[in-house]
């Protein structure tokens, strides 16, 4: 886990608990993935939508990313579980890469786990953000 301070607005960081507390009860195999998940947000500042950078990596962000081993690029949406569809690049929050993501920003690299060894990615570009979109209720 990177030790850089995120930023996460208000309602995404309330979403976000919730999403915790109700699949702690129910998502068992996923349960390392939603201590991960709480400890992004123990580290994370709390901004109102309004006031969040529009380079930052909000939920329901659609993003480039540069994997900085073989310089390719992949696009993904950020979304809640409800809403992943990997074949659309539709990523959950509760994905290893999902939560790698969250809060960055363009120029931020950050790094995650894959099955042989870690992947290093840069965060290029964010093609959508709801909140410099004024979506706020996404």
């Amino acid at each position: 886990m990177n030790s850089k301070a995120i930023q996460i607005t208000e309602l995404d960081f309330d979403r976000l608990k919730k999403l915790i507390e109700e699949a702690s009860h129910t998502y068992l195999r996923g349960r390392d993935y939603l201590a991960h998940l709480q400890a992004e947000l123990e580290r994370a500042q709390v901004v109102c939508a309004q006031s969040v950078s529009d380079v930052v990596i909000t939920m329901n962000s659609t993003v480039v990313l540069l994997d900085m081993d073989t310089q390719q690029e992949e696009t993904y949406t950020l979304v809640f579980p409800e809403n992943a569809d990997a074949d659309r690049g539709y990523i959950s929050i509760l994905a290893p890469i999902g939560m790698a993501m969250m809060g960055y920003q363009v120029g931020d690299t950050f790094e995650w786990p894959v099955p042989d060894g870690m992947r290093r990615l840069l965060v290029k570009e964010i093609l959508y953000q709801p909140e410099a979109a004024g979506d706020y209720h996404l």
